[in-house]
């Protein structure tokens, strides 16, 4: 074939408009997102079209058989897994995907798989958010912060303490996302009298890296700093077939939180020790902004007893026989309803819920008991039995907390008790485990991921400070990490024992 010399070539046309347009989209396209998509998707082919599986078999010989209900569960599983982590759409549309593809696929009725979507703990969540968002409307949460900003001093290290507590403390009556974002700009008013103007200080990473760390550590406490807890509550009660009420979750937890707040306030001191000693000026300032906020106005006051009384009846309906019939979903909705009544919340007030959120703990949910009634949670386990059957009941317990708290830094915390804590109350007999220590230790682990900003949005707000890096979080979070495991480990073994939990069934 002949060729043409580099001297003799004819000059090229000019490109046509639609090859142009048609580069350009080429170049647009988001190569990653639609790879993650095609990922999730073919996950699900694979494990949906593929033979059946072997039966899983327990050390008594009890053939444990996966269905292919339980075989398609477990694809939609990593379906569902690699599009949240990817968000290849957004997290609520890829949990109406589960419940969508429950349908289709005729793993559970149609029925069934979108009623656990209005699930009684889906319905707590909502009645959460419609409470921190009252709280924060009103001002209440603000009058709280500069209080707590008041009572602190000027020295610094007592300043990361007051600032780590005002967080946890929030969250005890707010997600740890709404926490998080209430104080972020008070603790920049309190990095600004620092004087580190915009470069990153070591007081500005502990300041910030700690209120990210103190979030996670308070929302364990009550159901209400997390949208975990409720789930995980369901999920507990479907299978256990026991109900765990608010105040009994929080009897458990409130030691375990405060004292990793604790932790947290101590190595935070020595991780990132400030420069300076003293903040002068900065009781001032917070008398100053709690004095702007003026008299208790007529809202505050009806929301905070409103609250308060909603509170109230959850701590005592174990203890009255009168109140134990009310569901506490039902008690924190009809708190909603006073406060719509008295026009302290409004349709505005109603349409600005993150649906988008809610839709992701109903999918949670529905995926969970999904993996659970096809059968897939307990083959699952029996299959991974024989690496924890010769281990101590001890290394099964740490052994679920810091999968879970791995888990739970790439993937939504409720995704992974959805497979895990199933998994877990099925493992718990063979090694003599109460099923009450498998869902504390997983609720703690799944509330803490210290080590990556996605693993929690308090993570990414304080990020937002622009005070550390990504690895300097991360270098931070895993010996925190390791603090919390060993914190568990003393729970465990004593402190939850002695308040009278049951760690061990009795032979």
């Amino acid at each position: 074939m002949e060729t043409e010399k580099p001297g003799n070539s004819r000059p090229s046309l000019p490109p046509r408009p639609e090859d142009i347009f048609l580069a350009k989209a080429v170049r647009r396209l988001d190569w990653k997102r639609i790879l993650a998509i095609l990922l999730g998707l073919a996950l699900f082919g694979l494990v949906y079209a593929s033979p059946p599986w072997a039966d899983a078999v327990d050390p008594a010989g009890r053939r444990f058989p996966l269905s292919p209900q339980g075989q398609a569960g477990l694809g939609l599983f990593l379906l569902a897994s690699v599009w949240w982590i990817f968000e290849v759409v957004p997290i609520g549309v890829t949990a109406l995907l589960v419940g969508v593809f429950q349908a289709l696929f005729q793993i559970r009725p149609v029925r069934t798989a979108f009623t656990d979507f209005l699930d009684p703990a889906v319905w707590f969540i909502v009645g959460s958010l419609l409470i921190g968002k009252v709280l924060t409307k009103t001002g209440l949460t603000q009058r709280l912060a500069y209080r707590m900003l008041g009572l602190m001093g000027e020295r610094t290290g007592l300043i990361y303490l007051g600032s780590f507590a005002t967080v946890a403390g929030l969250t005890l009556v707010l997600s740890h996302t709404t926490a998080a974002a209430v104080v972020f700009p008070l603790f920049m008013a309190i990095y600004s009298l620092y004087g580190g103007g915009l470069q990153p200080t070591r007081f500005g990473k502990g300041l910030f890296v700690g209120m990210a760390f103190a979030a996670g550590a308070g929302s364990v406490v009550t159901m209400l700093g997390g949208a975990r807890a409720p789930v995980a509550l369901a999920f507990y009660r479907e299978i256990a077939g026991r109900e765990v009420s608010f105040s009994e979750l929080s009897y458990y937890m409130f030691p375990l939180g405060w004292a990793m707040v604790l932790m947290i306030w101590l190595f935070v001191r020595l991780w990132f020790p400030p420069e300076k000693k003293l903040i002068p000026g900065l009781t001032q300032r917070a008398q100053a902004l709690y004095a702007k906020l003026g008299p208790f106005s007529r809202h505050e006051i009806l929301s905070l007893l409103i609250v308060l009384a909603a509170l109230l009846t959850l701590g005592l309906r174990p203890r009255l026989p009168a109140l134990q019939p009310f569901d506490q979903s039902a008690i924190l909705l009809v708190a909603a309803l006073f406060l719509f009544l008295f026009k302290v919340l409004t349709l505005e007030d109603l349409e600005e819920i993150p649906w988008n959120i809610v839709f992701l703990f109903g999918g949670a949910m529905s995926l969970g008991l999904c993996l659970w009634q096809t059968g897939a949670a307990s083959w699952l386990a029996v299959q991974a039995l024989p690496l924890v059957l010769h281990r101590t009941w001890f290394f099964l317990l740490l052994g679920l907390a810091a999968l879970c708290l791995v888990m739970t830094n790439f993937l939504i915390n409720v995704a992974v008790l959805a497979l895990l804590l199933p998994v877990g109350l099925v493992l718990a007999p063979y090694l003599g485990v109460a099923p009450e220590a498998i869902l504390f230790t997983s609720l703690a682990a799944a509330g803490m991921p210290f080590l990556l900003l996605i693993g929690a949005a308090p993570n990414a707000i304080a990020f937002g400070s622009s005070q550390f890096t990504p690895a300097e979080f991360f270098r931070a979070g895993l010996p925190l990490s390791l603090i919390l495991m060993a914190l568990l480990a003393l729970f465990l073994r004593l402190l939850w024992p002695l308040m009278g939990m049951p760690v061990l069934l009795l032979k």
